[in-house]
């Protein structure tokens, strides 16, 4: 068999559709069908068609190397390893300039030079240099702290003028709570990008995320869940058998 009928037999004895396959692997529908017909072209090469031929053979219960191996097979084997000195070897040798010690002469006389030219600029302005007349700067007076009614000094109290402290706000939490009615697939990511979770839910269990802000949901099957998004019933998200995209914030449920 080939490796397209190989993934796409494997594939279906796991349950899963085109859509789902695309769901849990990232991989578009459209190149899916394309690799399970032998067509890598739409890969955009041979490590791009490794790449998703190893993402789809873990998804489906395949041994990702072994169906690598035969990819490279029956394309021509396995890529030759580069030599680093092929890579690095210099065109023309490069030349080092030896040192050469340094001319004395050249800096003796540079030296002479600037002693003359000081001598004569010296002569020709005569008189001392001035000098500037340096005061030290005057400090302003601090006031004496008011007196208070008694007659006694009143201290100014910095904390009455120090800001308070900010809150930070709560009603932005989002708790997700799913139940699955039957055994079906799951994605569940935070708004900010970080997995929350990834893989089957068996049927009756039920899971409780919290993320801020709010959650984007992949379901494998929409009938096979029930939602509960801050303590409110929501039912199923979609009908059976379709893979739906939403995303739940603290006020209500968006398609995905």
């Amino acid at each position: 068999m080939s490796i397209g009928s190989d993934l796409a037999e494997a594939r279906r004895a796991a349950g899963l559709t085109v859509g789902q396959l695309s769901a849990r692997t990232r991989v578009r529908e459209a190149l899916i069908h394309a690799i399970e017909r032998d067509d890598f072209s739409q890969c955009g090469g041979d490590f791009y068609a490794r790449g998703h031929i190893r993402n789809i053979s873990k998804v489906i219960g395949l041994d990702p190397e072994t169906m690598v191996h035969k990819y490279d097979e029956s394309h021509g084997g396995v890529p030759l390893p580069v030599r680093a000195a092929s890579v690095f070897q210099a065109d023309t040798p490069i030349k080092i300039r030896e040192s050469r010690s340094p001319n004395w002469t050249t800096a003796m006389a540079v030296a002479l030079a600037i002693v003359v030219v000081f001598g004569v600029v010296k002569m020709m302005g005569g008189g001392d240099t001035p000098t500037a007349d340096v005061r030290p700067a005057s400090v302003p007076a601090v006031p004496p702290p008011a007196a208070s009614p008694t007659g006694r000094a009143v201290t100014p109290n910095p904390s009455r003028h120090a800001a308070a402290p900010a809150t930070g706000k709560r009603g932005d939490l989002v708790v997700f709570q799913v139940k699955a009615k039957r055994s079906s697939w799951l994605d569940v990511t935070e708004t900010g990008g970080r997995k929350l979770f990834s893989g089957m839910l068996e049927a009756g269990k039920t899971s409780v995320w919290k993320a801020k802000k709010g959650v984007k949901v992949t379901f494998g099957d929409g009938g096979a869940f029930l939602l509960q998004v801050n303590g409110k019933n929501l039912g199923t998200p979609g009908p059976s058998g379709q893979v739906l995209n939403r995303s739940y914030g603290a006020s209500a449920p968006q398609p995905g």
